[in-house]
């Protein structure tokens, strides 16, 4: 029981920390809309009292104006009063556009400012992340919340301070008039705010323990309305399967809010009875005064005009206080993510990385299983690539290949060995630099929805956009005959998510993604299946100019068509996440191997 209290604690403490946090985000990035907010709200927050003070005033005047014998001189203070009042009302409707204006401002900076926060710590988290369910579940939860709880606590705050600030003024006045009618204000609220506090937290807890549902239902959302499955869901009849998941999912997650909003609807009607029961009873109270003439008629409105604001200042300030503890309760959702910490990380002092390599890459005994999996992709593995070599690795489907390259890219650590480029541990250099000296394409290279020149020129920000060394690297990838066929050239938007773009084939963009490479001057260049969606022809085109473009640089190829790893000083053959035999083709061949075989089982097809 003393855990659960301390957790509990610890919970409370935890969201007052993020909500300080969220106020500091608001103050760094928006001060000067603060502090005109501020001002607005003090004006703001009076003006109700002044309104009030000239209402009694007005009947107050009229009352006597009535038997009086200059009745021009009577209804000129009438008049007077009145202009007062419609003044007041016309600086209230001004002073609520300039506070409007300002908040309108002040949540578009800052929401601007959260999405940059989510944007700079995704790139920033481990790849590993991404291959882990909850992680994706709090990436979830922090888009959800992250872009609109600050600009909503924000607001809050200006409520709050607003209604705070005419409150006390109401109470003030209610005070002077009997304690009883005051504390009766405060009292006849806080039954609506206990409600609303413990239902936020049901609320908030149901939210994250059916983030996994929401996450799954906006699968098939994403799965129907996307392009990336729109060809199979056709070919295959899957539309009806997934729209059936999809509601079912939705239904339930329904059925379980309205269930929890009934429940709330019930506490809140009770607490609204006693609520209405003592607003009227302190009308009864100011009524009776007046009756017994310890009031005048202006003050009777007053006092009850003044009950009634009171009791909708203070219901508003505590209803702003309890949205700001909800608030501060979906907020730990985006700061839970911002929280994580990548584990790969550059040193403190890192080692340059040197512009000539003399003693190349080695993989000494190198083990790795991905995190949260027990099965070992890559075991003992040793293996040495000399500067200037070009290498292949070969092996079936899951042999570890892809793997190596992501150990090379510190996309991941080995889980037992050492990688050393130049006999230093990759671990020593900045990722950036080290990065900078690798030029890879992936299996799954990114088509970017963009310009042709743009996807290229992606390869190396460091050259201008408009840098000629683009069309080059886009002759040596057998690109630049497709683009000269697109409308604008360069110019040309690929892709059909926006307006006038123009879809390539897989070959066609698989040759653009090659490109991206060429254009990078690293002195390691990967290829991971590079060719797999070209003909024959454009295969052998593409690694032709390739031999020429990698001369002097290390070179490492993966590709399951043996006929373009003959190129190769070494080929490496991986089983079973180790090194099964190396050597070149011709000696690989000889020792009828693993390669001999898999050579002759390609071989077979084209003879």
């Amino acid at each position: 029981m003393s855990k659960s209290r301390d957790k509990n604690q610890d919970h409370k403490i935890t969201r007052i920390l993020h909500l300080g946090r969220a106020l500091r985000l608001v103050w760094q990035n928006t001060r000067g809309l603060t502090i005109a907010g501020s001002a607005l709200l003090f004006v703001q927050g009076m003006l109700p009292l002044v309104s009030l003070f000239l209402m009694k005033l007005m009947i107050d005047a009229v009352a006597a104006g009535m038997g009086a014998s200059d009745m021009s001189t009577a209804f000129g203070r009438v008049a007077f009063l009145i202009g007062l009042a419609g003044l007041t009302a016309l600086l209230s409707v001004l002073f609520g556009s300039l506070s409007g204006l300002v908040s309108e401002a002040q949540s578009h900076v800052i929401t601007d400012r959260v999405s940059d926060m989510l944007h700079v710590k995704s790139v920033e988290i481990d790849l590993e992340y991404y291959e882990n369910p909850r992680y994706f579940d709090t990436l979830h939860r922090a888009q959800q919340e992250g872009p609109s709880r600050p600009t909503r606590i924000v607001n809050g705050l200006i409520q709050v301070g607003q209604n705070g600030i005419s409150l006390l003024a109401m109470a003030g006045l209610l005070f002077s008039f009997h304690w009883g009618v005051a504390v009766i204000l405060f009292a006849a609220v806080v039954p609506g705010i206990l409600v609303r506090l413990r239902y936020s937290g049901t609320m908030y807890q149901w939210q994250h323990q059916h983030t996994p549902a929401e996450r799954q239902s906006w699968y098939y959302h994403w799965l129907l309305t996307g392009d990336a499955h729109a060809k199979e869901i056709r070919l295959f009849d899957l539309g009806s399967l997934f729209i059936v998941r999809f509601r079912e999912l939705r239904k339930q997650l329904m059925h379980e809010r309205i269930e929890i909003s009934r429940k709330r609807s019930i506490a809140e009607l009770s607490a609204q009875i006693v609520t209405t029961v003592a607003i009227f009873g302190s009308y009864a109270f100011i009524a009776y005064r007046t009756v017994h003439g310890a009031i005048t008629l202006g003050d009777l409105v007053m006092y009850t005009q003044a009950f009634q604001r009171g009791q909708a200042f203070l219901s508003q300030l505590l209803g702003g206080l309890a949205g700001l503890y909800e608030d501060s309760l979906f907020l730990s959702n985006f700061y839970e993510f911002l929280d994580l910490r990548p584990k790969i990380v550059s040193p403190h002092r890192p080692v340059p990385v040197s512009k000539s390599f003399k003693t190349g890459i080695v993989f000494d005994r190198v083990s790795f299983h991905y995190p949260g999996g027990d099965r070992k992709v890559l075991e003992d593995i040793s293996l040495t690539i000399r500067p200037g070599e070009h290498v292949a690795l070969v092996g079936e489907n899951g042999a570890g290949k892809t793997t190596l390259i992501k150990l090379l890219c510190r996309l991941y650590d080995p889980s037992a060995g050492v990688i050393t480029l130049n006999g230093v541990d990759l671990r020593q250099y900045d990722i950036r630099a080290l990065r900078r000296e690798i030029s890879v394409i992936l299996q799954d290279y990114a088509r970017y929805q963009m310009t042709a020149r743009e996807n290229i020129w992606f390869g190396d920000l460091s050259l201008p956009d408009d840098c000629g060394r683009i069309v080059d690297a886009a002759r040596q990838a057998d690109a630049d005959r497709v683009i000269a066929g697109l409308p604008r050239g360069y110019g040309t938007l690929l892709g059909k998510w926006f307006e006038d773009g123009e879809e390539l084939s897989i070959g066609e963009w698989q040759k653009v993604a090659l490109a991206r490479v060429f254009l990078r001057t690293a002195q390691i260049i990967v290829l991971d299946e590079p060719t797999s969606s070209l003909d024959a022809r454009a295969e052998h085109d593409v690694f032709r100019k390739f031999r020429h473009l990698a001369e002097g640089r290390t070179a490492i190829l993966i590709s399951h068509r043996f006929s373009t790893v003959r190129m190769a000083d070494r080929i490496f053959v991986l089983e079973n996440g180790g090194i099964a035999d190396s050597g070149s083709h011709d000696e690989l061949m000889r020792r009828g191997g693993i390669y001999a075989r898999l050579f002759e089982l390609q071989a077979q097809h084209f003879r």
